[in-house]
């Protein structure tokens, strides 16, 4: 090989395409503060869905544009790629988001050749930038109230002023600070050391705004979300105040859309979030904010580290066999793999094909807390010891399309992820009343929730559903998703005749996108006291009439609210 091939004109595009990426990634985010204060909902929507897409359009054009630039040139001589690394490394050392440059390069590698060539020769399997970076302070301002928390916390709200006027502001700020004193021990407003610390940008998403910190004295800290709403015509209110550290991590939990926020340092930021969520993992911080390719780095890292020091093994995961994926998991790593299987039951009607695109869709769509987040893989490669015998059998029988046995080792060809949740199916067979009282009352603000979203999830049995570790219930299944707006709830019929009623079969037309919701109560509940009990709780999915009205707002272009955190104690509306 010639030693004017060009590692370094390659390394150098490379970065160009990331320059490119990151370029239109910030002027879609920079955009959400005008469309918040615009109450330009529908604009927002269409941001969320778009900054996703960008990732892969952006990766696509630099490929091209490399395969047409080095054209007869060897490029995809993987044996040369070390040297572009090498390169990268050089390129990167002083920048503020070398760790999501580290991805890029990684996505563009992917893009290029077989997963068959992946190393960390080649790639960064394992990240170069821990030993590299040099410490920064993060971007917050910090306030001391220094006993005067009315003062302080009205200094904030002057430095974090909106175009749009406040509605109520001294109205807004006595309430903030009669929830803070009632959401804190006695002794902490009245602390000379108190401190509240906000990172310096506003975050954004659907139809919330949020100032993200922390309270501290000299021994303690709480977590702190602020977050706004603003009602058109009626001026930015301060809608809650939360110090719950469970609380606040549901808000960037891994069921709901990604922030839109001005990140200048992304590790910094994380950096931040993990010292007031010390439960979340860092691939899920960088996810929650819109970088959900570098949460997958981060993710994949943590797994392979996982395989390495532990001797967790691969099981099949508890509750009631996929009619159309399979599932297996590691009892000590919180994530389930999910794989299509060969041959679905006769009852699905859908294809393989159909089923990509599902769990595709739901990376685009607002999740409102209510469907879990995906990530997509293509050839995972994992120790043959790592598989107990019976889930390797199991896998190789479903889908041996997918799950091949390569000497020491097991290819995944094609999988999903997601977080490791109770099917809400055996956590109500463990419960006690009043835990059933409180699931099925959630079950039924879930289907609500992902409605009032523009999603009908289809097969809503209880087995599809999750409960997450803070009690919330999460929908998991995507195969029979479709819009809501797609799907055509009908009345049955009243009978002709007595014949008719008798009949075994129904004796009117249905068409592939009918829904009778009459039809929900013994498709949902075997058991009848939990029938009788979700009836009493949410009887109105039973009717047709009320999937229609919601229908009817989303086509008149409304944007349903659907919050992340309870709303109490600072309500407005």
């Amino acid at each position: 090989m010639p030693r004017s091939w060009p590692a370094a004109e390659i390394a150098q595009m490379i970065l160009d395409g990331f320059d490119d990426y990151r370029e239109h990634f910030r002027q879609i985010t920079d955009g959400a503060r005008a469309r918040f204060e615009g109450a330009l909902w529908q604009a927002a929507q269409l941001a969320s869905a778009a900054r996703i897409n960008l990732y892969e359009q952006k990766v696509s054009e630099i490929s091209q544009g490399l395969r047409s630039t080095f054209a007869g040139q060897d490029l995809l001589d993987a044996d040369q790629w070390p040297r572009v690394k090498s390169a990268y490394i050089r390129l990167i050392d002083l920048r503020f988001d070398d760790e999501l440059a580290e991805t890029w390069y990684n996505s563009t590698f992917c893009s290029l050749f077989s997963h068959d060539l992946i190393s960390d020769g080649c790639m960064f399997i394992h990240t170069t930038r821990p030993a590299l970076r040099q410490a920064r302070a993060a971007q917050t301002r910090t306030y001391r109230p220094a006993g005067q928390l009315n003062h302080a916390l009205a200094q904030m709200f002057t430095d974090f002023a909106f175009d749009e006027p406040y509605a109520d502001l001294p109205g807004d700020l006595h309430r903030l600070e009669a929830r803070l004193r009632e959401s804190l021990p006695d002794w902490v407003c009245k602390d000379p050391q108190l401190s509240i610390e906000l990172f310096s940008s506003v975050l954004y998403r659907n139809k919330g705004a949020y100032l993200v910190g922390r309270l501290y004295t000299r021994d303690e800290q709480w977590p702190l979300a602020i977050a706004f709403l603003h009602r058109e015509g009626q001026g930015v209110q301060i809608d809650a105040l939360i110090t719950d550290e469970a609380e606040v991590s549901i808000i960037f939990s891994f069921t709901r859309s990604y922030f839109m926020v001005d990140v200048p340092v992304p590790a910094e930021f994380i950096g931040f979030l993990k010292r007031i969520l010390p439960g979340k993992h860092v691939a899920e911080l960088y996810t929650s904010i819109g970088f959900y390719k570098h949460g997958k780095s981060e993710f994949y890292r943590a797994l392979i580290n996982h395989l390495a020091t532990t001797d967790d093994r691969f099981i099949m995961a508890p509750g009631v066999r996929g009619m159309v994926m399979t599932v297996f998991t590691l009892p000590g790593f919180n994530t389930v793999f999910k794989l299509i299987k060969d041959r679905f039951s006769p009852s699905k009607n859908v294809s393989r094909a159909t089923v990509i695109e599902k769990y595709r869709l739901v990376k685009s769509v607002d999740r409102v807390g209510r469907m879990a987040d995906t990530q997509e893989f293509a050839d995972f490669r994992f120790p043959l010891s790592k598989f107990e015998p019976e889930c390797l059998a199991e896998l190789l029988e479903v889908a041996p399309s997918t799950v091949v046995v390569e000497g020491d080792q097991v290819l995944i060809r094609h999988s999903w992820t997601e977080r490791r949740m109770t099917p809400l199916n055996l956590y109500l067979e463990n419960a006690n009343p009043a835990q059933i009282r409180e699931a099925l009352d959630d079950y039924g603000l879930a289907i609500k929730q992902l409605a009032a979203a523009n999603i009908f999830p289809g097969d809503m049995l209880l087995k599809n559903f999750g409960v997450t570790r803070h009690g919330r219930v999460v929908f998991y299944d995507y195969d029979e998703i479709c819009y809501l707006t797609e799907a055509n709830f009908r009345h049955i019929p009243q009978p002709r005749t007595p014949e008719d009623e008798m009949a075994s079969e129904p004796w009117y037309s249905i068409g592939p996108l009918d829904v009778f919701p009459e039809e929900f109560p013994p498709f949902l509940f075997a058991d009848a006291g939990q029938r009788r009990l979700f009836n009493e709780l949410h009887g109105e999915i039973y009717d047709a009439d009320y999937w229609k009205s919601l229908q009817a707002a989303i086509l008149e272009g409304k944007v349903i609210d659907v919050f992340p955190y309870r709303r109490k104690g600072l309500d407005v509306a």
